[in-house]
């Protein structure tokens, strides 16, 4: 019986190949099942390292990682269009909190978090901000500025309000294309008080303040949009002086041929939370993502890729004496004056401000894509 023998193999075989086809598209499957967003660069390497990598070793799941520029457009189409690919995606704390009241992220608020390193529960472990109802924070960060050392000789800008003193360090500036820690600064650098700062900026004749003592880094003005982008400015001399993301400039000031220094004094502090846009498919996986991501050892372990601060006080006794003289929110810059970015007030009131810089911008004559990557 050859036919009956031969068609009965050829069964066999067609079973065996679609067996074989399900079990490795199950595995693909089991191992890619978890997409989670954040910024290019360093620092998304600093989160390869610290927590991704441990995480896909430990729970055998494969992350497939993305990049972005920031802002919640995107997430906003995603959510509006039913076609959420992201499951966890790393936030600024003003736009986790504008996303949260859109209704664009999941809440998060009931999750459980592991207890800090030391013992204590996760709501006292955690930094003020790093908790929302939508959000568990990973980061502290803080945007400082440098200079090129070769333009000041001997006299070098030690104060925010160096920045706008373009008659005793002239030169041109650079500054992120958003109205974020530049209106700030231009604010504390005409003398008002922290604590007023974001009251003052709430007023029309605070805007006009503010657009008003930015006009003396007109001339000249470089606006940039990648986190390396001031480093090249300051080292190629394009800029006298640059708005620069902290932990940014502090690794790069140590690279080999730097040229520039860095200005501690009136630096915004900020934070970045992961969140979970809403209708992602994978909810469960995420929320296991964000529990181990946002433990004092997962936070430690990045932070040492990256000298950003830990969102964790626990997460310090990990960390050695050089990481701890670099990250922003460390005991080395305690005694220079810094400001918190006060996230809700800028998710109440971004709009009105970039409305406000954009047009400042446009009398400027400036040119250049919006959007940041760290």
């Amino acid at each position: 019986m050859p036919f009956l023998k031969n068609n009965f193999t050829l069964s066999m075989l067609v079973a065996i190949s679609l067996a074989c086809i399900t079990v490795q598209v199950s595995e693909v499957q089991a191992h890619d099942d978890l997409t989670f967003s954040s910024w290019p660069g360093p620092y998304m390497r600093s989160q390869m390292l610290g927590f991704v990598r441990p995480y896909e070793e430990q729970k055998g799941v494969r992350v497939n990682v993305t990049s972005y520029n920031g802002g919640i457009a995107e997430i906003r189409d995603q959510v509006e269009s039913a076609n959420v690919i992201w499951d966890v995606v790393d936030l600024t704390q003003a736009d986790s909190l504008r996303a949260c009241n859109e209704g664009l992220l999941e809440r998060i608020d009931d999750m459980k978090l592991p207890d800090g390193s030391d013992g204590s529960s996760a709501q006292n472990d955690f930094v003020d901000g790093a908790l929302n109802p939508c959000g568990v924070g990973v980061i502290v960060w803080a945007t400082a500025f440098a200079y090129n050392n070769d333009k000041f000789g001997d006299s070098s800008p030690t104060t925010i309000a160096d920045f706008f003193d373009t008659k005793k360090f002239p030169g041109a500036r650079g500054i992120r294309k958003d109205p974020t820690v530049v209106m700030e600064w231009a604010l504390m650098a005409d003398g008002v008080k922290r604590e007023d700062v974001y009251s003052t900026l709430e007023t029309a004749d605070g805007i006009n303040r503010a657009l008003a003592k930015m006009d003396a880094i007109r001339p000249g003005l470089k606006l940039w949009q990648t986190g390396r982008e001031p480093v090249r400015l300051i080292n190629d001399g394009d800029v006298a002086m640059s708005m620069i993301w902290a932990t940014t400039g502090a690794t790069a000031s140590k690279e080999k041929g730097a040229n520039f220094s860095m200005v501690w004094d009136g630096r915004v502090i900020e934070l970045d939370l992961f969140g979970i846009p809403k209708g992602s498919r994978n909810k469960e996986k995420a929320l296991e993502f964000i529990r181990f991501s946002s433990s004092s050892e997962s936070l430690a372990n990045m932070v040492s890729n990256l000298p950003n601060g830990p969102t964790r006080k626990s997460s310090l006794a990990f960390l050695s004496d050089e990481v701890l003289a670099q990250i922003p929110n460390g005991p080395a810059y305690q005694d220079k004056v810094s400001i918190l970015s006060d996230a809700q007030w800028w998710s109440n009131n971004h709009a009105v401000l970039e409305e406000a810089f954009q047009a400042w911008i446009a009398k400027a004559g400036q040119q250049g894509a919006a959007g940041t990557v760290r």
